[in-house]
């Protein structure tokens, strides 16, 4: 799609197929790209499926200084207001399972219900704050090359860059594409957000966990953390899969969501639950996970 003016600036973003909304939230420090998988399989399966670029991201205005993540939520916002999407199921993974968390905290009616995938809750340590303002002088002083080609291997799984050299070269690319204005003004953000572990205990909509058992940024202790507190939530956790999942195992990563998304209570196509909702039937066992 072309991008569009929301609010200060303009946003960038992909809107595929028809139906009830899906809207999927990238991390950092990537672009709505990494959503393909998912916009391509699901807008097919009878979903609108809408994948933005964050502000200071792919085709999105660069802001410099610093983003929290309740500008990120605010940016949604508009851009859903824009497109006429009342409510969503919204999903987003890392720094964009934060900002779902945020949306949730600042808009739970626009929400039917939630995707956590490879990301935690807690607000940031004293010692990774340091070290996110830190890494934030280093790539506006160095560029993305360098810390993108450091942080490969643990973006994805050594098994993934070794058998899918193609995911490879993908997640490379976003992260050496990123503006480092954009990405340093996102990790200032990020080093201040609230504590969002009390906000799930309260969430009152269905949500998905998933996460890979290879994730050394938020492994599957933070995922079951995120799981145990939210009263209506189910887990998946994929085999051979590092920090992106959605990539590196998209067929076991669809199958966990699929299942999810069908247990949904049906709505309208702006995300308005209809006056006879009633539960999809139960759906069938997912598949073993693919490649």
């Amino acid at each position: 799609m072309s991008p569009v003016f929301c609010r200060e600036i303009t946003v960038g973003y992909d809107d595929e197929g028809s139906g009830e909304p899906l809207v999927l939230i990238h991390g950092h420090p990537f672009n709505r790209s990494m959503w393909r998988p998912q916009t391509e399989h699901f807008s097919r399966a009878g979903w609108r499926v809408i994948a933005p670029d964050l502000r200071g991201y792919g085709d999105s205005t660069v802001v410099p200084g610093k983003t929290p993540l309740a500008t990120f939520a605010r940016d949604l916002i508009g851009l859903l207001d824009h497109l006429g999407v009342e409510r969503c199921v919204l999903g987003g993974l890392s720094m964009g399972g934060q900002i779902v968390m945020e949306c949730y905290r600042l808009f739970p009616e626009r929400v039917r219900g939630l995707v956590f995938a490879d990301t935690f809750a807690a607000a940031e340590t004293e010692d990774g704050k340091t070290a996110r303002y830190d890494m934030a002088e280093r790539l506006l002083r160095e560029g993305m090359d360098g810390y993108a080609h450091e942080v490969l291997d643990k973006m994805i799984s050594p098994h993934t860059i070794a058998s899918q050299p193609e995911v490879a070269a993908h997640v490379l690319e976003m992260m050496t594409s990123t503006t480092p204005e954009g990405a340093a003004a996102a990790l200032r953000g990020r080093a201040e957000r609230p504590d969002y572990a009390e906000l799930l205990t309260r969430v009152s909509v269905p949500a998905l966990v998933v996460v890979g058992t290879e994730d050394a940024y938020t492994p599957v202790s933070d995922a079951r953390d995120i799981h145990e507190r939210i009263p209506d939530s189910r887990l998946a956790v994929i085999e051979q899969a590092a920090h992106m999942p959605n990539l590196e195992r998209p067929n076991a990563f669809n199958a966990a969501l699929d299942a999810f998304l069908t247990s949904l209570p049906q709505t309208t196509a702006t995300g308005t639950p209809t006056a006879t909702a009633t539960p999809a039937p139960a759906p069938a066992p997912a598949p073993a996970p693919q490649g």
